[in-house]
């Protein structure tokens, strides 16, 4: 018998959500490949063998055996688009909104993201740290084990290099896997306005460079975690030709893209998105059946964010179940930030996309798990249970995955297990 770390048995239901070939789309997003009375089998951080409990049991002898005592066992959660460093808050603009006012209103009076920009570039990089931190663990305490994680809040050369100072100190401390993600192009800072040209020619001519050179000695490109360019192709943010610019750029430094597009209008960032080969799209709130077509066609991820348009007490969705009809490949995402969408929680998300988005429990779990893992390009290291992948699970204290969105407004995660340790388990369920 091979000796193992750690076994974990008798799961009534145990997840895979396996898609080595590619991400889920169409039929294959209604199975997450279930195994009943399942088992987990890891050595070293990673797993060794999925099955079920009597064909692993007979085939290796564990230091320490986990019982799931009936339960569900599923992959750690991945949260494919977040803001999540941040300064202060911006909550007398949920008051705002509350009496009215729309988000481009209040981005265009000068609040929103160059409100929260002038917050970071007045904090410290510790205090950057130490804010972003509590949410991190909040997090992880709902099931995220992995996460992109944005710049954006910065807006000048060395308030952008302060996020990513930031998000590689919390890479080093914190037990999540961090994506990083350079997002210069999130708004024109008030210095810039009416020039943002201008603003687009520094991101291009002095952001990304350092931003490059700044991965290349980091452990993310130490590790092979990727490194992306974002930009906010919108109204008021950055147009098409902009957006472009700004991308290709960032493609000839050696990063992989990403572009908010479809949130407001419809400027054409779909279809940039594919030609680029982009690893994602997001927001897709307002998207054309030629987009839909083009996007089913594609690799592309189109990362949907429900608790935005929740937040900003919107009456309509992006219609993800005319994207999964179509055959697109869809993720979901917090899009956890101190504006649209103050949310840590991944399985409120799931709860607003099954009732508001039409998307089947099923659907769900492989939008948060494996397909939000293509979507950061970290497929083959999380987001379905598999061998050889990070042994990232969830115990959940239920007997039947749907609960994740039939219920909601309580935490059913009971046990986060990342590389094989258990890091967190909520008692309080137990």
């Amino acid at each position: 018998m091979n000796t193992i770390d750690l076994l974990i048995l008798h799961a009534h239901q145990l997840l895979t959500c396996a898609s080595p070939e590619g991400p889920k789309r169409g039929t294959e997003m209604q199975d997450v490949g279930i195994i009943e009375n399942g088992a987990v089998a890891i050595s070293n951080g990673s797993i060794v063998a999925v099955g079920t409990s009597s064909e692993l049991t007979g085939r290796f002898e564990p230091k320490k055996i986990l019982d799931a005592g009936g339960k569900v066992v599923c992959p750690g959660f991945v949260d494919p688009h977040t803001h999540a460093v941040y300064a202060g808050d911006r909550v007398n603009e949920f008051e705002l909104r509350i009496k009215g006012a729309s988000y481009m209103e209040i981005m265009e009076a000068g609040g929103g993201i160059v409100s929260s920009a002038k917050a970071v570039r007045n904090a410290s990089l510790d205090q950057l740290i130490e804010e972003t931190r509590p949410r991190l663990n909040a997090m992880l305490k709902l099931g995220t084990t992995t996460l992109e994680l944005k710049t954006g809040y910065g807006l000048d050369v060395s308030s952008e290099m302060k996020i990513l100072a930031a998000i590689a100190a919390l890479a080093s401390r914190h037990d999540c896997t961090l994506v990083p993600t350079f997002l210069g192009a999130h708004a024109v800072p008030p210095e810039f306005k009416g020039k943002s040209d201008e603003y687009v020619s520094l991101i291009i001519e002095e952001m990304l460079p350092r931003a490059a050179a700044w991965y290349t000695g980091s452990d993310f490109a130490k590790f092979g975690i990727p490194f992306y360019c974002d930009v906010f192709c919108e109204q008021n943010a950055f147009d098409l030709q902009q957006s472009r610019r700004i991308l290709e750029a960032g493609i000839r430094h050696g990063l992989g893209s990403k572009i908010h597009a479809g949130e407001f209008n419809s400027l054409g960032g779909v279809k940039l998105a594919v030609e680029l080969k982009a690893a994602s799209v997001d927001h897709l709130d307002v998207i054309s059946p030629e987009e839909i077509e083009c996007l089913a066609g594609s690799n592309t991820i189109g990362v949907i964010l429900p608790a935005v348009n929740f937040n900003l007490g919107s009456v309509t969705f992006a219609d993800a179940r005319k994207l999964l009809d179509s055959g697109c490949a869809i993720a979901l995402s917090t899009d956890i930030n101190p504006g649209s969408a103050p949310c840590p929680s991944m399985p409120l998300v799931m709860a607003i996309a099954a009732r508001y988005q039409h998307m089947l429990p099923a659907e769900v779990i492989n939008a948060s798990t494996i397909n939000a893992a293509y979507a950061i390009g970290l497929s083959k290291k999380v987001g379905s249970l598999e061998p050889g992948k990070m042994a990232d699970l969830l115990l959940l204290n239920t007997h039947d995955y749907r609960h994740l969105c039939y219920q909601f407004g309580e935490n059913l995660v009971e046990t986060v297990i990342k590389k094989g340790r258990v890091i967190y388990e909520n008692t309080s369920n137990a």
